[in-house]
């Protein structure tokens, strides 16, 4: 596992809040392939990421949105540059240390919810629960969402979105210091998204969690402290909200 102790704070992205940084970014580079067919995903990223900050990443297909993730999320190594958390560097860490941050450290929530069908909410939930060092109940992980009442339900019982925040629930039941969610609403319909990203909001408020959540829909942008829009893997524009909105007020 990586060290608690936190990293020496670097100057990083504007707004950024004045303490260390729970993520380091600098010149961050991933690219796929080689020679003529070599495709680059990530073109040199310098950001910083602080504890219970909400951060949305915007950009279209293609733009280095997921990749990035992953990249915070230790699922895959930089082809250049330095990811650090809290002071350990990510880019050369082993599998077996990527592995226990994965475990310890971050919940992940895709687009699919990646459910086992034959498996309750509350099954479900403590796949993850009995694996981790200090988890909190799946009963507990899925109230946090609003499915207190929906514990024993399989997922073909569940909606949509209640299947997703099965998944919300699940990512978080671990104690994650950052929640990352790819496209969390992409399969949703409006009415259903604004309560799945309540959920995320929700988490973020009450455990302190970083929240990433990358998206091509704009409007989200207005949930965030701060916004990063990335294109052809660079990151192109940093704002910063000087107040975050509702995700109940969002101009959907």
């Amino acid at each position: 596992m990586p060290p608690t102790a936190e990293a020496i704070h670097s100057p990083g992205s504007a707004g950024a809040p004045h303490r260390a940084p729970v993520f380091e970014v600098r010149g961050l580079a991933r690219v796929f392939g080689e020679g003529t067919a070599a495709v680059t995903a990530l073109a040199g990223v310098d950001l910083d990421l602080f504890a219970g900050e909400l951060i949305v990443l915007l950009g279209a297909s293609g733009s280095g949105k997921s990749t990035l993730l992953n990249q915070l999320g230790g699922l895959d190594s930089p082809t250049q540059g330095t990811l650090r958390y809290r002071g350990w560097n990510l880019g050369v860490a082993d599998e077996a240390a990527l592995t226990q941050f994965r475990r310890n450290a971050v919940g992940f929530v895709f687009q699919a919810y990646n459910l086992i069908p034959s498996l309750t909410a509350r099954e479900n939930v403590a796949l993850i629960t009995e694996i981790c060092r200090d988890p909190m109940t799946p009963e507990a992980a899925l109230d946090l969402v609003g499915l207190g009442a929906r514990l024993d339900h399989f997922p073909a019982q569940l909606s949509g979105g209640e299947q997703q925040r099965v998944a919300i629930a699940r990512a978080i039941a671990k104690r994650p210091e950052v929640l990352l969610c790819d496209e969390p609403t992409g399969a949703l319909d409006v009415k259903t998204g604004i309560t799945v990203l309540e959920a995320i909001e929700r988490i973020n408020g009450e455990l302190g969690t970083l929240a990433v959540i990358i998206t091509h829909n704009a409007i989200l942008a207005d949930m965030a402290d701060r916004v990063f829009t990335l294109s052809d893997g660079r990151i192109v524009n940093a704002r910063t909200n000087a107040h975050r909105g509702s995700v109940r007020d969002l101009a959907w």
